[in-house]
C-alpha cells in the first residue's frame, strides 16, 4: 500500500511539465526497495518493542509525506553535489549527539544517492597508541575533503569534549587545552576554504533509553551497543554538562552549533537535510548532453565459454 502510494506521488510529480523530473518514477522503480531496507531496521523489532515504541511515538510522520519528502530532498542533494563539484568547494558536516540520536541514520540517508567519490562518511575508532601520542587534531586532517568533496564525520573532534572527558580518557588539562585550541582550528578550516557546519542530534532521557532497550532485545542491532554506550546511561547527568559546556565554548560565528530534535527519527532526518540544503548556496550547473554511443560489433568476435565453478550459485 505504502508503495504504491509513492509510485503515485511520483507519477504525479512527473506529470508536471518538467521533463528533468521524468526519471524519478524509473529511478524509484530501480531503487525503492533499498528505502524499504534502510526502514527495515525500524521493522525488525519484536511486535511487543514495535508496539511500546509505537505507543510513545503516536505523532509520527505519515510514511508516505515521509518518503515523499524524502525523495523530494534527496534529488537536492544531487543538485548540491553537482555544484560542488563544478565549483571545486570543500564541505565539512559534523554530527554530534548522545548514543542512539540518529545521527548514523541522517548519515545514511544524506550518502543513499550520492557519489561515495564525493560525498563520504567517516567514523573513526579510537585512537591507537600511536595516535595517542600525536596532535589531539592530526588523525581527523587526513579525512578533511579537498576540492569538489564533502565529508560527514559520525562523531568528530568533539570526541574530547564528550565521551573523553566524562569518561576519564583526557585529562582536564587535555580538555582545557582542547577548548582553547578547537576555535582557531575551525577558523583556520574556513580561512582555507572549508564550510564547517557543526550538528547536535538531542534525545530525552526517556527516547535514549528507549532504543536502547530496542537494541538489546533486536538482534540485528545488538552490535551497535558497545560498554561506552551502556555507561552513557549511568553518566547522563555527567553528558549533560559536557555538552553544556562544550556548546558555550565551541559555538563560534564561523562554524555554529544547530541543535536537531532527534526524538522523531523521520521528521530529524527531513529537518536536517532541509536545513544543510538551506545553509549551502548551491544552484544549478551546466551539464553536458549525454548520448550512448553505439557499440562495436566485430563479427569474427565469439564469447568465450567460462567454466561454471567459476559462477556464483544461482539460490535465489
Amino acid at each position: 500500500m505504502v508503495q504504491g502510494a509513492i509510485l503515485h506521488t511520483v507519477r504525479r510529480m512527473s506529470d508536471q511539465p518538467n521533463p528533468g523530473r521524468d526519471w524519478l518514477e524509473a529511478e524509484l522503480a530501480d531503487t525503492l526497495d533499498e528505502n524499504f531496507e534502510l526502514e527495515l531496521e525500524d521493522a525488525v523489532l519484536s511486535r511487543e518493542i514495535a508496539r511500546i515504541y509505537k505507543q510513545a511515538h503516536p505523532d509520527t510522520i505519515d510514511r508516505r509525506v515521509y518518503f515523499e519528502s524524502l525523495i523530494r530532498l534527496q534529488s537536492e542533494l544531487i543538485k548540491l553535489q553537482d555544484w560542488v563539484v563544478h565549483h571545486r568547494k570543500k564541505i565539512v558536516v559534523i554530527f554530534e549527539g548522545r548514543d542512539s540520536a540518529g545521527k548514523g541514520g541522517v548519515i545514511k540517508r544524506l550518502t543513499q544517492r550520492l557519489n561515495p567519490r564525493v560525498a563520504r562518511a567517516v567514523a573513526l575508532p579510537a585512537p591507537s597508541d600511536r595516535e595517542k601520542t600525536q596532535w589531539y587534531f592530526q588523525r581527523y586532517i587526513a579525512h578533511l575533503p579537498a576540492g569538489g568533496e564533502i565529508v560527514l564525520f559520525d562523531r568528530s573532534w568533539y570526541n574530547r569534549a564528550g565521551v573523553e572527558r566524562v569518561m576519564g580518557f583526557a585529562s582536564e588539562d587535555q580538555v582545557e587545552q582542547f577548548f582553547r585550541d578547537v576555535p582557531e582550528f575551525e577558523r583556520m578550516l574556513v580561512r582555507n576554504g572549508i564550510q564547517v557546519i557543526k550538528y547536535w542530534f538531542s534525545i530525552t532521557d526517556e527516547e535514549q533509553q528507549m532504543r536502547f532497550l530496542m537494541r538489546i532485545h533486536d538482534p540485528m542491532k545488538q552490535w551497535k551497543l558497545s560498554p561506552m554506550d551502556l555507561q552513557s546511561r549511568v553518566r547522563w547527568e555527567q553528558y549533560t554538562k559536557a555538552k553544556e559546556d562544550m556548546f558555550a565554548r565551541t559555538n563560534i560565528p564561523e562554524a555554529p552549533w544547530y541543535i536537531v530534535e532527534g526524538n522523531d527519527k523521520k521528521r530529524a532526518r527531513l529537518n536536517c537535510i532541509d536545513h544543510l540544503l538551506g545553509l549551502i548556496p548551491y544552484e544549478p550547473v551546466p551539464h553536458e548532453e549525454i548520448t550512448l554511443p553505439e557499440r562495436v560489433f566485430n563479427p569474427d568476435y565469439e564469447r568465450a565459454m567460462l567454466p561454471p565453478e567459476l559462477y556464483v550459485p544461482a539460490k535465489y
